[in-house]
């Protein structure tokens, strides 16, 4: 996948005092330390449904055409794959990386030798130059940060490197994978898309008989694509990750039943999943649907609909869509089955 290109960030307007993250109304200042800490990036305003997040560090995110509600969670990856759990990017200018070092090198701590060391790498006895002062507003220190709500993963201390200077309009460094990039973006976007759990409509609603196909639909309106766009405002690159339903998969919650289709999978089709059971076809056989085969007695069937999305994403310098793997979200939902009474005369 492309990186960052000369021609995507040449764009950024790295020179002024402010940079606009995600609209008028929304702004980073070009403080990728965040006060001086080397934490976060100073992040303000933004449009309604949208969070602008000060952890997220260098990256913002509009939300705003997300998955929202109580019932809304993250999509799983059907796959082994997961969302980086930390990446690289710009994060200091050469006066915030001498603010941040300078007080730990007087305080001794890290050892004389190695203070020495960092000293010497970063031109720490040459004031003018010092920290690449002066080449203040070509470029930026680029150093490592956790991907937002994995900071408890393992992954989350892969990024070990030392902190590495970047030019503005050059790529990072070819040999640092999780340097960010729009496919970078797209992969730490994903893990912010939330999508609505699944209850599908099933009729009979209140309880079925066995041996009786139930029919299931879902209402297609309620499972509309969602995105979510990720952003590095001091780089004018960005990707949007939008993940669109395609399938939901039934398990009836007992091994003594039948799903239509066989495989318990229904496809969109005419933008609806199954169909809606209309009167006087209760014998028919449903394109989506359950046949239980024994009562639930006292109880219930606890039937999970598990909804497929296709993720997707675009970005800057990156022709036509990409896609990254597919995700799942389900939820439960009780179903009592009954026996049919039978009259004796």
């Amino acid at each position: 996948m492309p990186a960052v290109t000369r021609k995507a960030v040449c764009a950024a307007a790295l020179a002024g005092v402010t940079v606009l993250a995600v609209g008028p109304t929304a702004r980073a200042d070009i403080v990728p330390g965040g006060q001086g800490t080397g934490s976060e990036t100073q992040v303000g305003g933004g449009r309604k449904d949208e969070t602008v997040s000060a952890t997220a560090g260098a990256v913002v995110f509009d939300r705003s055409r997300n998955g929202s509600g109580q019932s809304a969670g993250p999509v799983t990856a059907a796959s082994n794959w997961t969302p980086p759990a930390c990446y690289y990017a710009p994060k200091y200018t050469p006066e915030q990386l001498q603010k941040y070092l300078e007080p730990i090198w007087e305080a001794g701590s890290t050892g004389h030798e190695w203070d020495a060391r960092q000293r010497a790498k970063y031109n720490a006895d040459d004031e003018e130059k010092a920290f690449n002062k002066d080449r203040t507003g070509e470029g930026y220190w680029w150093d490592s940060y956790v991907t937002p709500g994995r900071e408890g993963d393992p992954g989350a201390l892969d990024c070990t490197r030392d902190t590495f200077w970047v030019d503005t309009g050059d790529d990072p460094p070819a040999d640092i994978p999780q340097a960010i990039t729009p496919e970078m973006l797209a992969r730490i976007a994903y893990a912010e898309i939330r999508v609505p759990t699944t209850e599908v409509n099933l009729a009979p609603d209140n309880a079925t008989k066995v041996n009786l196909p139930t029919w299931a639909w879902l209402d297609a309106a309620t499972f509309k694509p969602v995105s979510v766009t990720a952003r590095v405002p001091l780089l004018a690159v960005e990707a949007t990750t939008t993940a669109e339903p395609v399938s939901v998969r039934i398990d009836p919650g007992t091994a003594d039943a039948e799903t239509y289709p066989a495989s318990g999978v229904c496809e969109i089709a005419d933008g609806r999943i199954g169909e809606p059971y209309a009167k006087g076809r209760a014998e028919e056989t449903p394109p989506c649907g359950v046949k239980y085969l024994r009562s639930s007695g006292d109880g219930a069937y606890q039937l999970k609909a598990t909804v497929t999305w296709r993720i997707h994403w675009t970005g800057t310098g990156v022709a036509g869509e990409q896609l990254l793997p597919p995700g799942e979200f389900g939820g439960d939902q009780a179903v009592t089955v009954q026996e049919i009474q039978a009259v004796n005369r």
